[in-house]
Formats: C-alpha cells, sequence, structure tokens
C-alpha cells in the first residue's frame, strides 16, 4: 500500500509540474517604499473605481493603521466602506460577511490591507463578486470561472507573501480542516510593499512571519516543481531574511530592514506561488487546525525538523543555498548540515521555540494523518515521508 501511495504521488507531481509550465506568468504590479501605499490607492482611482471595500482585521482598525490608508484614498478622490471582521484562519463566515458588505455598500474594487488571513479572504470575497456560487464550488484548482472583482493588496506583516500568490485558504471548524483555493484569477492586480506599515510589529510577530517567509523560499527551492525563475525568486528572497530578519527582530525601526522583509516576503511568494510547499506547511496546517497556531509559528517550529529528513535527496539544492549565504565546508553534504544547522542559529537569535507548548501526545497520530493527507494530494516534496516518520518527527516536537 506505501508503494502504490507514493507511486500514486509521483504521478500527480509530474502531472502538476507539466501544468504549471502553462499557468500565465503575471506578478502583482509592485510599489515598494514609504510612498507605497499612497501610490497604490493613487493607481486604484485611476482605474475609475468609485468605491473601495477595505478588507482587513479589527485589530488594525483599533491601532489606527487603517488611517493612513484611508487618507490616501480620500485624497485621490474615492469613497470605502471596512469590513474589519477577518479573524486568524478566516472561515466561510467572514467570506460571506465580507461579500454581503460589499454588495450592499455597492463597492466595485477590494483592498485587502493585513496579513495572510485578511488577504485569503479578500481572494474569495473578489472572486464570489462575479461568480455567484456557493464558495464550495471554488475550492480546488482552476475553479474560479470569472474574473473577480479587481483586487489591491497591502500586506502589514513580513511572511505570507499571500500579496503576490494565486491562492487562499480558508478553515472549516467543524472539520478541523483547511480548504484551498487555487487559480491565478486570485492573483491581486496590484500590491503596496510598504516598510512604514511594519515599523510597530511586536517582535514575536516580526520572527514568525520572517520565519515564514523562509519557508515559502526554502520550500520553494527543494520542490520537486521548482525552475530556473522560481530558483531565483527563492534565492532572493533567503538572502535578504538571513541578512535582516535580525535587525528586523531586535531594531523594529529600522527602516532598510523593513524594507528587506517585506521585499523578502514578496519574492518568497512569487517563488511558491509557482512550485507548490510541502510537508513543514501541512504539519503547521494541521497545528492550526488543532490548537489555533499562528501559521509562521507553525512553519518556524517544523522547518528544520523537515529539511533534516529531507537532506538525503535535497543535499544538492541544500549546498546551494549554504554557498548563498557565505557558509563553507569541505563537502556537500557538510554544506547541507551547515545550512540546517544556519536555520537553527536564525531561530534560536529571533527566540522562536524548539517545541509547540500546546502539543498533545494523544493527538500526534491524528496530526500527522491529516497532513500527510494534504501534502500527498499535490505537494512536490523532495522525499516522501510515511505515517511512521511523521509521527516520529511530531514526537521532537513535543514541550
Amino acid at each position: 500500500m506505501f508503494v502504490l501511495k507514493r507511486f500514486l504521488h509521483d504521478f500527480v507531481i509530474a502531472v502538476a509540474g507539466i501544468v504549471s509550465r502553462f499557468l500565465p506568468d503575471r506578478v502583482p504590479v509592485a510599489f515598494v517604499g514609504v510612498d507605497a501605499s499612497r501610490e497604490l490607492c493613487e493607481s486604484i482611482a485611476h482605474t475609475h473605481a468609485r468605491k473601495v471595500l477595505i478588507v482587513t482585521d479589527a485589530v488594525l482598525v483599533e491601532i489606527g493603521l487603517i488611517d493612513p490608508v484611508t487618507e490616501s484614498l480620500r485624497a485621490a478622490g474615492m469613497e470605502w466602506s471596512i469590513y474589519s471582521g477577518v479573524e486568524p484562519d478566516p472561515t466561510f463566515a467572514h467570506v460571506e460577511e465580507g461579500l454581503a458588505l460589499l454588495k450592499l455598500e455597492g463597492c466595485d474594487a477590494i483592498l485587502a490591507v493585513g496579513g495572510g488571513s485578511p488577504m485569503d479572504a479578500a481572494k474569495l470575497i473578489a472572486a464570489l463578486a462575479t461568480n455567484r456560487v456557493a464558495i464550495s464550488k471554488l475550492e480546488g484548482l482552476l475553479k474560479v470561472r470569472r474574473t473577480p472583482m479587481p483586487l489591491y493588496a497591502i500586506p502589514t506583516t513580513a511572511g505570507t507573501g499571500s500579496e503576490a500568490t494565486l491562492a487562499a485558504v480558508i478553515s472549516d471548524p467543524e472539520t478541523h480542516t483547511k480548504k484551498f483555493f487555487i487559480d491565478p484569477k486570485l492573483l491581486p492586480l496590484m500590491a503596496a510593499l510598504d516598510p512604514s506599515l511594519t515599523l510597530k510589529l511586536p517582535p514575536a510577530i516580526s520572527a514568525a512571519t520572517g520565519m515564514d517567509a523562509l519557508t515559502h523560499a526554502l520550500e520553494a527551492f527543494l520542490s520537486r516543481t521548482a525552475n530556473e525563475t522560481t530558483d531565483g525568486y527563492a534565492a532572493i528572497a533567503v538572502r535578504l531574511i538571513f541578512d535582516h530578519l535580525g535587525t528586523a527582530f531586535s531594531d523594529g525601526g529600522n527602516m532598510e530592514a523593513r524594507k528587506a522583509m517585506a521585499l523578502a516576503s514578496y519574492y518568497a511568494g512569487l517563488a511558491f506561488t509557482r512550485t507548490g510547499v510541502g510537508y513543514v506547511h501541512a504539519i503547521a496546517h494541521s497545528f492550526g487546525a488543532y490548537y489555533g497556531t499562528p501559521h509562521g509559528l507553525g512553519n518556524a517550529i517544523v522547518l528544520p525538523h523537515v529539511l533534516e529528513f529531507s537532506k538525503g535527496p535535497a543535499q544538492a539544492q541544500l549546498a546551494r543555498l549554504a554557498e548563498l549565504i557565505g557558509l563553507e565546508a569541505a563537502s556537500s553534504g557538510d554544506k547541507a548540515q551547515k545550512f540546517i544547522d544556519a536555520v537553527r542559529e536564525l531561530m534560536n537569535r529571533i527566540e522562536i521555540p524548539a517545541t509547540l507548548d500546546a502539543l498533545k501526545e494523544s493527538d500526534i497520530p491524528s496530526l500527522a494523518r491529516q497532513a500527510l493527507a494534504e501534502a500527498h494530494l499535490s505537494y512536490p516534496v523532495p522525499r516522501y515521508m510515511s505515517q511512521r516518520e511523521c509521527e516520529a518527527l511530531l514526537a521532537r516536537l513535543l514541550a
């Protein structure tokens, strides 16, 4: 049975690799710098949109981070309405509430402001605004028939890369599962990478979101569907993260570091939206569904363990990554191990825990099954993982 499952997985990945070559090559127009949000709002006004629905969360509204955006919209002569009901791991209910407000207010464009959760919710709201079907009908690959309502993004964290991806993830709180929506039509038209919006991020969030971006870049680089273009994007992200994440964590007001991390997140998003992700994401998604673990933190805790598991078949890629960040060793194997050690050292520097406090030993078998069911559906991982191997990996994460 194991051999058959592995054969089917390899077949699916081969087909996915062929399909990925025919996906549109469009990337969002990116405005970068302290004036990026204003420039984006001015550009939205030039599209003749009349009223924008801002999709965000209550915290960003409360701390006033949305105010500069609304001021820019006002200066550009635009109206807006705010849906701030999005919560971490957004559900179908959040999408439906946002869609209802969009219709009520007569909005004709959508601006996602926040982390991955508002952007994922906004993508589905935009799609449902023009595809009048149940949300479940859009689940899966290439299910969005009609072009969504114009969608724009302003990330306020440097990690998810959702402003550069063609996917959205929505949670089902009843089944503890994540629903995936993947279509090039979900890609935002334009994005503002504004480092000034990330200056006040707490160190812990800077750390977790930065490791999220690193995970995206590394899983893209190790993917069996990687190509020269995605490797280039991922390499830029890895260098930027190793050079600047420590500073963004310890000196949150450092504009250079914040700008570099915003760019790293964007390039990592461009990379993994083409290649897919791997076991790190699959396991972190299970942690999120079971325990509400923040996605970036879950990725960070799992990352070095999956890199160790993948070291054999991915040795050459890991060695290249070591060279990329200036590490030297006599052999390819030693370089690969040095890179994994460097990931752990970075985690220690930014105070990422090595274990997950919420993890329960009794949950490990079901967590492993859920993670592998997700990953073996289509993730182009360098090495296939069995149930027993996944359980052993998870056991090492017990506090």
